[in-house]
């Protein structure tokens, strides 16, 4: 909340804006004052080291990052506050429009939706969710009851992003700004989307309008109108392929009509496929004979391209090799998870993954749970386990496991320990030349064997 004096400008802003009070109160919009220093002076009367600042990128140089904006606090996937936005609210200060934390160990613009963790409820309600380009569209959109929303932290989805809005909901409206910028967003997110293999719709705005200032010209009802009548991608990219197409022109008019044959042999349903070559013969006025003649050779060489053999590298892993990694995946969500690595003394064969485990155990033990964000920082100082911990955080999986599946995890990691161990004895008892010893490592080998038999 902005509850100081200095921040009446502030307050008048947001209200001139249509925020009221409540909303600022949902989204935990607050104020960095006009003093230089003010965080860091409050942070030396709390005894806090002034260099965390700096690290979070709050600081620079002792003077506070954010001086004189509206600050909009940055969540990540579980809601923990990672990092700011400041927006400048007087009209006649000549500095950026926003300024952002920079990327720190627990803040990193990619791997962050905004309003993501609020917007999860909303989504599994309306059963889709909705795609903006900044804050104040989401905000704008909560202000009319339209909360199954996130925005993005840039104008282009990344992988890390797009895995976040597939565990939201496979149905994505995309609602970026009316403009040449917001539309070439749309065609490029778009592609990205329903590669991943999401059904996407997009939501037309007027031309240089975005949600905010639509909602706030036209109203609820307008809005909400534009979503239901949102298009499918498909069609909004022959859309965009229409624009500005001379069709008196032979030479633009056969470019267009090629481009959109190649957008329809990308759609696999078939009544989809004849309605869309109707409309495009009705609008060419060429004979419907003649273009779906030409989509059938078009289909015919997308078959001939997909059936030639591909020389890929071969990245699948193993079975122990995947159990490793999402148990310990498991390991920063779940306190079961560790429990079953304590009491079954798991160990991983790979030194990294050995040493990581080890250390999110300790940690837990240490400081009672696990904030990701916090053990992230923990980690910083040990280079070697990052590469592997990232590894094992971006593969996105749901923070939710039954007790059967770590069971089965730690199953699988202790059989093929065996099976290592058994092996290694075997390849010892080839090369040892005393009988006894022989003796000593079969009767090794035999216990390992009935161990991994009882637990089959």
């Amino acid at each position: 909340m902005i509850n100081t004096d200095s921040g009446k400008k502030a307050r008048d802003y947001l209200k001139e804006r249509g925020i009221d009070k409540d909303t600022i109160k949902e989204f935990k919009i607050g104020f960095a004052s006009k003093d230089k220093d003010k965080l860091i002076k409050y942070f030396k009367e709390k005894k806090i080291d002034v260099s965390t600042l700096n690290d979070l990128g709050l600081a620079n140089n002792d003077i506070d990052t954010f001086i004189d904006r509206v600050i909009f606090p940055l969540d990540d996937r579980n809601g923990r506050i990672v990092g700011f936005s400041g927006r400048i609210y007087d009209k006649k200060v000549d500095m950026a429009k926003y300024i952002n934390t920079k990327e720190t160990p627990i803040f990193t613009k990619g791997t962050c939706l905004y309003h993501y963790n609020p917007s999860k409820e909303h989504v599994r309600t309306s059963k889709s969710v909705i795609v903006m380009e900044g804050f104040m569209d989401v905000i704008r959109a909560s202000t009319i009851g339209i909360k199954n929303t996130v925005a993005l932290m840039g104008t282009a989805l990344t992988d890390e992003q797009i895995s976040l809005i597939k565990k939201l909901s496979q149905n994505v409206y995309l609602c970026l700004d009316g403009d040449e910028p917001g539309q070439n967003a749309i065609l490029h997110n778009g592609e990205l989307l329903e590669k991943a293999g999401l059904n996407v719709k997009v939501v037309c705005l007027t031309d240089d309008e975005d949600p905010d200032s639509y909602i706030l010209k036209y109203g609820k009802d307008s809005f909400q109108g534009l979503i239901d009548g949102a298009i499918n991608y498909e069609d909004f990219r022959i859309q965009r392929l229409r624009k500005g197409v001379n069709f008196n022109s032979d030479i633009e008019l056969t470019n267009y009509v090629n481009k959109v044959l190649g957008e329809i042999a990308k759609i696999s349903d078939e009544i989809r496929r004849e309605i869309m070559l109707k409309k495009l013969a009705t609008e060419t006025d060429l004979s419907y004979n003649t273009l779906e003649k030409k989509l059938l050779e078009l289909a015919t060489e997308k078959e001939k391209s997909n059936n030639e053999p591909v020389k890929r590298e071969d990245k699948r892993r193993n079975k122990y090799e995947r159990a490793s990694l999402e148990f310990i995946y498991y390991m920063l969500f779940s306190e079961r998870a560790i429990k079953i690595y304590d009491t079954k003394k798991l160990f991983f064969m790979n030194s990294s993954l050995r040493e990581l485990a080890g250390e999110i155990s300790y940690y837990y033990h240490n400081y009672g749970n696990i904030v990701i964000a916090d053990f992230y920082t923990y980690l910083s100082d040990k280079k070697e386990l990052l590469d592997p911990y990232n590894e094992i955080i971006n593969l996105n999986l749901s923070e939710e496991v039954s007790d059967e599946t770590l069971k089965e995890y730690a199953k699988v990691i202790s059989d093929y320990n065996v099976r290592e161990d058994i092996k290694a004895l075997e390849e010892e008892l080839r090369k040892e030349p005393d009988e006894l010893k022989k003796a000593m490592i079969s009767e090794k080998i035999r216990k390992l064997r009935i161990g991994e038999n009882q637990n089959e």
